[in-house]
């Protein structure tokens, strides 16, 4: 039996724009926000509920956020979710060089 070639064609850092899904850019900042808040989660070794009481949600909640159930939170809330562990959130407009095509959107996590 042989083994057919498979096509493989490499990606961009966003996964969403690269399925072709709407909204990629924001999908992907939510992504990366929940993922930073996961990271803080597990780095205080906070339970599931803990980390709930913290942002003001259920643990239920928290589980469906940590498993990537997130399209139902606008990025402020998810912003807000990040000051309840007692960080800052900055938001820097900066201006683009012309010839790089349109501005992109990026999420950054400073450790203490």
């Amino acid at each position: 039996m042989t083994a057919e070639p498979i096509e493989v064609t490499e990606g961009t850092d966003n996964l969403f724009a690269d399925l072709g899904l709407p909204d990629a850019e924001a999908h992907f900042l939510k992504a990366q926000l929940v993922a930073e808040i996961y990271r803080l989660t597990g780095a205080r070794k906070l339970t599931q509920a803990k980390a709930g009481t913290l942002m003001g949600i259920s643990q239920p909640e928290v589980s469906r956020l940590f498993k990537g159930h997130f399209r139902e939170y606008s990025v402020d809330r998810l912003m807000t979710f990040l000051t309840a562990f007692d960080r800052d959130v900055e938001i820097v407009a900066r201006p683009r060089a012309a010839e790089q095509g349109r501005g992109r959107i990026r999420f950054s996590a400073v450790e203490a």
